[in-house]
């Protein structure tokens, strides 16, 4: 079943899996990862952490972006270390969702 996701216009293309994250954002269009669930009490659809980064023209995630909004309990330095591990942050694509 095909599946609509939308995206920023400015989106960069999205990876071949394995390649380097280049914030396209389709993996969290397409549907929150576990963290996400968490955070936003929301599982199916686009993630609701996702944001447009306009200076650096790409998606990112609002829970590794702003940790203080997601995670205010913690220091902003350990939340953005935690969240960028739980995401697997700078690991590679992931998503093995074809785009076209």
């Amino acid at each position: 079943m095909a599946q609509v996701i939308y995206l920023h216009p400015s989106s960069p293309a999205k990876p071949a899996v394995g390649q380097a994250c280049n914030g396209c954002g389709v993996c969290c269009a397409a549907a929150p990862c576990p963290l996400g669930i968490v955070f936003t009490r929301h599982w199916r659809g686009r993630c609701r952490a996702l944001e447009w980064d306009e200076t650096n023209q790409r998606h990112v995630c609002g829970a590794l972006a702003r940790p203080r909004h997601w995670l205010p309990w913690l220091p902003a330095r350990w939340s953005a270390w935690a969240v960028g591990r739980w995401i697997a942050a700078g690991k590679g694509c992931d998503s093995d969702l074809s785009v076209g």
